[in-house]
């Protein structure tokens, strides 16, 4: 999340329940399956779901992330306690990763998940089992809602390698409120097979047989269908702890497995309403809790941190700082070193005015010292931690901390986008080789020039890639900044010619005219574009803008038309409220607009003066319906419409002819035609059987090439995709919460 936009939710394109729900009508929520082991996925390798009929060729790829590096909320972290250089981390809409120490990098785990299971890519909670190093458990999904498809477990025996999973009868919560919070899932420190799991609203559930089946296990604390539930589980020798979200007793406990009671003495005030995490240092016999008045991340305005002693029951306040009406907080992370007795390091959250901190202890908790002001933040090779300033902020959202159990001054902690490591407690940079999460909103590949790819983000704005395999060198497009970018389009006559549009608090649109290197802000804007700031539009030779509006609650608004670089705006009265507009890449004076509402197609051939309509009849009823217009060629559209198909128009949007070799279409794309063609290539995330995968056409759509597979699928990628121009073969792929995927013919 970006630093200015505290008021927004993270984050994603699916983070509403509109939004998230509209994609699980794609395809239908998820078959519901008991709370046993899927024979369809036993033994499955990182993702290899058995596969349906498949309708295309399929044509072996080398898939990469394009590096910007984090750009998300990380939600945990946990190292190994057994095995040095072992670590696991967790996000909210992006999955799980594995540490690779030899690599020296990050490893997804989780890019298997495919299109109806995307909400899977939230990730409640990472188990590891200290006396098997090799077994992983991951706790899946992303929403509670009643649109939002159940959760699973995975259980790895190889480190996260493969996977088998178990489809739970219950939902959780990994992409919403107190997702920040601690593990939730824990292998029982009694037996290895015994597995625990803390839900949201559903109560504790229980494994026997190292997480294959699951079922409702006594807790004393009643569930509701709007509370936190259990909010971590922690061992603290043969006793479990289990932190509760919804008032009353906030800690529990057992030594047995079977029978919990609330941890007397207990403190019970507004800053202790909710336990956010828990740590126990087994050389002082002292569990640390971290408290907060909500779960965050954020909205808390109080907190505290307290100390148990597991040997006598007695607590101790050992709070650094106490928030007040001036410097409102809460408590969030809280890690202790294995090696030092006595060492504890914890987090503030959501302290935007002196900035959140981490503050460490040497002594149990007596003295606290901050590490914030020592820090020196080294961002060079993620530089658009800078949010465009001169120096990247300490962190916010800081709710998942630990302390390599190896190594005493390998301190780690996560923030709204990325994940901070030292190895002095003095210097830090970013830990996120590999970890890549930003929610992608826009991609555009230029013709020629110094840039090999432009996107447009959520949270992070507009990026200009001057290589794919290392962030952007400039950070994110400034002057202004954005937080999450709404348009992004270039002149294809005149390439270097790009503009943006996006939230920002110094303007929402802006152009440049050196392909995306620099830019400047709109000398005007129509009042609208502060609180609704939408798609954008440039014809072929970059004279004309056409900007449409539409709030983040959905409400359209009337488009606007430029002539001038945005010095003044006219209002189109005839363009559909809150439609995408398309340039033709050819025409300057042609535009194309998809209303949703009304299934038809409207065209203008003044300059975006007027539009008339043109074909009708078309679906309706999805503002995610699109239209591509093909490179090169005036009046050549080709309509996704999701599960009603893929649509063409040669004429300009006068008529439409339905492309009948797939059946669902939800994102398209062009990059260079294959060698002694004439056409383009054409990519889509479509289906051509009972499957949405990632297709290339190079016959103008009359057969595809399927070009992922079933371990490279990243959840529902139906935003946006583009080819190459300049390399045929190669696509772009944007993702919810995976970053920039790219292929190569392998």
């Amino acid at each position: 999340m970006a630093d200015d936009d505290r008021n927004h939710s993270r984050r994603t394109l699916l983070a509403t329940a509109s939004g998230a729900a509209a994609a699980l009508a794609l395809t239908g929520p998820a078959a519901a399956v008991a709370a046993t082991g899927s024979p369809a996925g036993a033994g499955i390798s990182a993702g290899a779901r058995p596969a349906t009929g498949r309708g295309a060729a399929a044509q072996a790829y080398t898939w990469r992330t394009a590096a910007i590096g984090g750009t998300g909320f990380v939600t945990g972290v946990l190292f190994h306690p057994k095995v040095k250089g072992l670590a696991y981390a967790r996000t909210d809409i992006g999955g799980a990763y594995r540490w690779d120490e030899a690599a020296q990098r990050w490893t997804a785990l989780t890019d298997h998940i495919g299109w109806d299971d995307y909400h899977l890519l939230g990730v409640e909670a990472i188990a590891v089992d200290p006396a098997n190093p090799d077994r992983v458990y991951l706790a899946l999904g992303a929403y509670t809602q009643s649109w939002a498809g159940n959760g699973a477990v995975l259980r790895s025996t190889d480190r996260g390698a493969t996977f088998s999973r178990t489809d739970l009868m219950v939902k959780l919560g990994g992409n919403e409120d107190g997702r920040g919070t601690g593990e939730r899932l824990l292998v029982d420190p009694r037996d290895s097979d015994v597995l625990y799991l803390g839900t949201r609203h559903d109560g504790l559930l229980r494994s026997a047989d190292r997480g294959a089946t699951w079922a409702a296990a006594s807790f004393p604390a009643a569930p509701s269908g709007s509370g936190q539930g259990i909010t971590f589980l922690v061992a603290a020798e043969r006793t479990v702890y289990a932190g509760w979200g919804d008032g009353g007793g906030a800690l529990y406990r057992t030594s047995d497995g079977v029978t919990w009671q609330a941890v007397p003495g207990q403190p019970v005030t507004a800053a202790t309403r909710v336990p956010v995490r828990a740590a126990y240092d087994a050389g002082a016999r002292g569990l640390y809790v971290t408290y907060a008045n909500t779960p965050g991340p954020n909205n808390q305005t109080d907190g505290a941190v307290f100390r148990l002693d597991t040997a006598t029951g007695a607590w101790t306040e050992v709070t650094p700082v106490k928030p007040s009406g001036g410097d409102a907080f809460g408590y969030g992370g809280v890690a202790v070193d294995a090696r030092v007795p006595g060492t504890v390091v914890v987090s503030t959250n959501n302290r935007w005015g002196p900035v959140d901190t981490l503050y460490r202890t040497t002594d149990g908790g007596r003295t606290w010292t901050s590490l914030k002001e020592t820090a020196v933040l080294d961002v060079r090779e993620t530089p658009y931690l800078t949010w465009g300033g001169s120096a990247p902020k300490f962190g916010w959202w800081i709710q998942a901390v630990a302390i390599d159990p190896f190594d005493s001054r390998h301190l780690v902690y996560g923030t709204g986008a990325t994940l901070y490591a030292t190895r002095d407690l003095a210097r830090w940079a970013p830990w996120v080789r590999g970890l890549e999460e930003s929610a992608v909103r826009q991609l555009v590949a230029p013709p020629a020039g110094g840039a090999a790819l432009l996107s447009g983000l959520g949270d992070v704005g507009v990026m200009y890639h001057d290589t794919l395999t290392a962030s952007p060198s400039r950070g994110m497009a400034t002057n202004p900044v954005f937080g999450t970018a709404t348009g992004l389009a270039l002149a294809p006559l005149k390439p270097a010619y790009v503009v943006r549009a996006g939230w920002g608090d110094q303007g929402n649109g802006a152009y440049s005219a050196d392909g995306g290197r620099s830019w400047r802000p709109f000398a005007a804007q129509p009042a609208i574009a502060s609180t609704a700031p939408g798609p954008i539009a440039v014809s072929a030779d970059g004279t004309t803008l056409l900007w449409s509006f539409v709030h983040w609650d959905g409400t359209k608004h009337p488009g606007f038309r430029s002539t001038d670089n945005g010095a003044s705006w006219a209002e189109v009265t005839t363009f559909p409220r809150g439609a995408v507009p398309v340039a033709d890449p050819v025409d300057r004076t042609r535009f194309y607009v998809y209303d949703t509402d009304a299934g038809a197609v409207y065209r203008s051939t003044d300059s975006g003066a007027t539009f008339t309509r043109g074909a009708s009849g078309l679906p309706s009823g999805d503002v995610q319906f699109r239209i591509a217009a093909a490179p090169g060629r005036s009046g050549d559209l080709w309509l996704s419409a999701k599960w009603n198909g893929l649509y063409r128009s040669t004429d300009g949007g006068v008529s439409f002819t339905k492309v009948t070799s797939c059946w669902g279409s939800y994102a398209l794309g062009f990059g260079k035609a294959a060698p002694g063609a004439a056409y383009p290539a054409i990519f889509q995330t479509g289906a051509t059987e009972n499957f949405v995968g990632v297709y290339r056409s190079d016959d103008t759509g009359a057969s595809w090439i399927r070009v992922n597979d079933d371990t490279h699928q990243w959840g529902w990628t139906g935003e946006t995709i583009t080819g190459d121009p300049r390399v045929h073969g190669r696509v772009y792929l944007g993702t919810n919460g995976r970053g920039i995927q790219y292929g190569d013919p392998a």
